[in-house]
């Protein structure tokens, strides 16, 4: 859960995650540095007593500073394709929940367990008890296992919504007609948050999503404990 003044991502809770991370601290590394290359380089014009103002052939100059940030980018855009092709990967999950987007709420069906089918809405602030999360909780949370694949398909019943938790590295549009997939493994027990990242309409702020992770052995009990 993100906190006030937080600056950096939120504590991964899947590999993806853990691989965005990575990828986002190398990411800034090379930005920090050219950023501080280029000050320096604006810093040292603006105080340097010019002796020679002849222009100059430096064909050797620019051959550096042509070819240097082609293989910076060809640093950042592996590491990027290679989350990407990470992201889409199915490998026998084993379980499938179904998640479909409607104005404003999110409905969740379990196949695995005889269709159990139930919807989410978020608590009114008169519902909640204390210590929970304003615009964030919610009548009937989506109950997954950790060191599992699980796939999620999403879709939408109106308009476009974006199913998103960000502390565990997904973000899937719902799209009416159209059946979106894809797959995590969570590595902790846990509560976590999220909301709808595609606006939405006039209430796109109220139909957050609540996650809890639970140990395997317990999910596989059955379906009694997520109502």
């Amino acid at each position: 859960m993100a906190h006030p003044t937080q600056l950096g991502l939120q504590d991964a809770t899947s590999p993806v995650m853990e691989e965005l991370i990575t990828f986002h601290d190398h990411a800034l590394m090379a930005m920090s540095l050219i950023s501080l290359l280029v000050l320096y380089a604006l810093f040292s014009t603006l105080t340097t007593k010019l002796t020679n103002t002849n222009i100059t052939d430096a064909q050797e100059m620019e051959i550096i500073w042509t070819i240097l940030p082609a293989i910076i980018l060809v640093l950042i855009a592996f590491p990027s394709l290679r989350i990407l092709y990470l992201t889409d990967e199915v490998n026998n999950p084993s379980f499938t929940i179904k998640s479909i987007g409607h104005q404003w709420y999110w409905t969740y069906e379990y196949t695995d367990y005889g269709g159990l089918i139930f919807n989410s809405y978020m608590l009114p602030p008169l519902f909640l008890n204390p210590g929970d999360l304003r615009l964030l909780e919610v009548d009937n949370r989506v109950v997954l296992p950790i060191e599992a694949p699980v796939r999620m398909m999403i879709t939408s019943q109106d308009v476009l919504h974006s199913w998103t938790i960000p502390t565990l590295g997904l973000k899937t549009d719902a799209v009416p007609g159209r059946l979106n997939q894809t797959v995590f493994t969570a590595t902790r027990p846990g509560v976590y948050y999220g909301q709808c990242s595609e606006i939405c309409g006039a209430n796109h702020s109220f139909m957050p999503i609540v996650a809890e992770l639970i140990p395997l052995k317990i999910f596989e009990m059955g379906p009694v404990f997520t109502l």
